[in-house]
């Protein structure tokens, strides 16, 4: 029997255009789920956000004063480093998604098939979809703007531009690695003993001080030369840069392909193993609350992508403030980031933690309220707790704070994570969807709608540490106690509300039929 190829099997150029095919296919999919009032939405978002762009990008080149400025240089000797940071956040943001975010739930993809090709290329498209994303994007557009003014500004904005297409092409390729490896055999513990031992590198380069010697050799230098020859009218080597930058993108993009084939194509260990494992019999809880509260923190924990997520957020920017000293006036931000990463894990969209078990949930014989309270108590302690680590962190290496600085950032701490719980949970019931948490690469809403809430809650928190950051320069320990008892106030009376409207039976039976679907 013959063994040529059949016309029914596609080489790597037909399989390329077969898989962009698909992706518009689903993006067309996606778009026609959305009703009408979605869809227009999506289209405020995308001007909204195409608005921010080009005012990130040109605002700082007219509005910055007038030319040469006296700090231009400082922060073009930063540019390399801010995108070796990109880069980093980037790789991180997705390994810590389990290699990117999924354009097709995984259920749905059992009846439109597509290809791993058309994964990693849906993944690729989702990444901008992320507030961490997008503020690091503008944060290099504005700084590079700023330094070279508005003469010749396209030239030395677009190899900044290509090299975030780079950063964000080379993260995914480096987190399908890495979930190929957790997929493998022992590959938890693999993936364990190497982040570890990474961990212990970075602590050991902060403790000798070679962290701006490791720096000045990022290769990151090279997007500071193109933006330095696009900015002084060198062509020829502008556009070898250019040239050269597109190509890295190109070729990123395709050889993630291959990592992407590879960790689809091996069993879903992490996940399946939570599925298949055992849970031995616990003693009675003490009382109907404390039975749900059991309940929930072990969807939590049972949860693959949340899990992940906690320990990210927990440690990661506590480590980072610990390694540049981030002195204790200034850790006040660091609650409100955590918190809003937090909520983003499920806060928003609480209910969606119950799936099918919603149905069995109503049928126990306990109070709404009852309910109400376990999954908001389930919230906050998470918060709270990835927020304490994060503040134990700064301290290792800032040292003991002063006692108004130390009121300043434990009310900071309490007032975002009421805040952030009671935000999500308002949000959870007026806007339900229906998502599998168990997949790794979940999400607990549309991505379009979690730029929304990454968004608002990112606004919400920052504005309220950037009041506690004050108050911690005043240091007067009753005016940060008095200020934290009312906003605490305020946070809990729409809590409140919320809970009454849950304990509306029309409003919870929309929420439960729509997050059981």
């Amino acid at each position: 029997m013959s063994t040529a190829r059949s016309s029914a099997e596609r080489g790597p150029v037909g399989g390329a255009r077969a898989a962009v095919a698909d992706v518009r296919a689903l993006l067309q999919l996606r778009r026609a789920g959305l009703p009408e009032r979605g869809r227009r939405r999506l289209r405020w978002a995308a001007l909204l956000v195409g608005a921010l762009t080009v005012g990130a990008a040109a605002g700082p080149a007219y509005l910055g004063g007038p030319m040469p400025r006296a700090d231009a240089g400082n922060v073009l000797a930063l540019l390399p480093s801010m995108a070796l940071a990109f880069l980093v956040l980037a790789v991180v943001a997705v390994v810590a998604a389990a290699g990117g975010r999924e354009l097709l739930p995984r259920e749905e993809a059992v009846a439109f098939p597509v290809s791993t090709t058309a994964d990693h290329l849906g993944a690729l498209l989702l990444a901008p979809l992320n507030v961490a994303w997008l503020l690091q994007s503008w944060l290099l557009l504005g700084a590079t703007s700023y330094a070279v003014g508005p003469d010749r500004l396209p030239a030395a904005l677009l190899p900044v531009v290509l090299w975030v297409l780079l950063a964000t092409a080379l993260a995914q390729a480096v987190g399908w690695c890495v979930e190929g490896v957790r997929r493998g055999p022992r590959g938890a513990r693999r993936f364990r003993i190497a982040l570890a031992l990474m961990v212990a590198a970075a602590a050991g380069v902060v403790a000798t001080g070679q962290q701006t010697a490791l720096l000045d050799r990022a290769p990151t230098g090279v997007v500071l030369d193109a933006v330095l020859a696009g900015a002084g009218g060198l062509w020829w080597p502008w556009a070898a840069y250019v040239v050269a930058l597109a190509a890295g993108c190109l070729a990123a993009v395709s050889v993630g392909v291959l990592p992407a084939r590879w960790a689809l194509h091996r069993p879903m260990r992490a996940e399946l193993g939570l599925e298949a494992g055992r849970h031995p019999a616990r003693s009675d809880a003490r009382s109907d609350l404390a039975a749900l509260v059991r309940v929930d923190r072990a969807s939590v924990w049972r949860s693959v992508p949340l899990r992940r997520g906690i320990a990210v957020l927990a440690v990661l920017p506590g480590l980072v403030a610990m390694a540049g000293g981030t002195p204790w006036h200034l850790a006040t931000v660091l609650p409100g980031l955590v918190a809003a990463g937090g909520a983003l894990l499920f806060g928003v969209n609480a209910w969606c933690l119950d799936a099918r078990g919603a149905l069995w949930r109503e049928s126990l014989p306990v109070a709404p309220r009852t309910v109400f309270v376990a999954r908001s108590l389930v919230l906050l302690e998470l918060l709270l707790g990835a927020g304490l680590v994060t503040v134990l962190l700064v301290a290792v290496g800032s040292g003991l704070p002063s006692p108004p600085e130390a009121v300043a950032v434990t009310a900071c701490l309490a007032v975002v994570c009421v805040q952030v719980v009671a935000a999500g949970l308002r949000w959870s019931q007026a806007r339900p969807y229906a998502v599998d948490l168990r997949s790794a690469r979940a999400t607990p809403a549309p991505p379009v709608v979690m730029v929304g809430y990454s968004a608002r809650l990112a606004l919400c928190t920052t504005t309220t540490a950037l009041v506690f950051t004050g108050l911690a320069w005043i240091g007067s320990v009753p005016l940060v106690l008095a200020i934290a008892v009312a906003m605490l106030a305020w946070s809990g009376r729409r809590w409140e509300r919320t809970a009454l409207a849950w304990a509306d039976p029309v409003s919870r039976a929309r929420v439960v039929a729509c997050v059981s679907g």
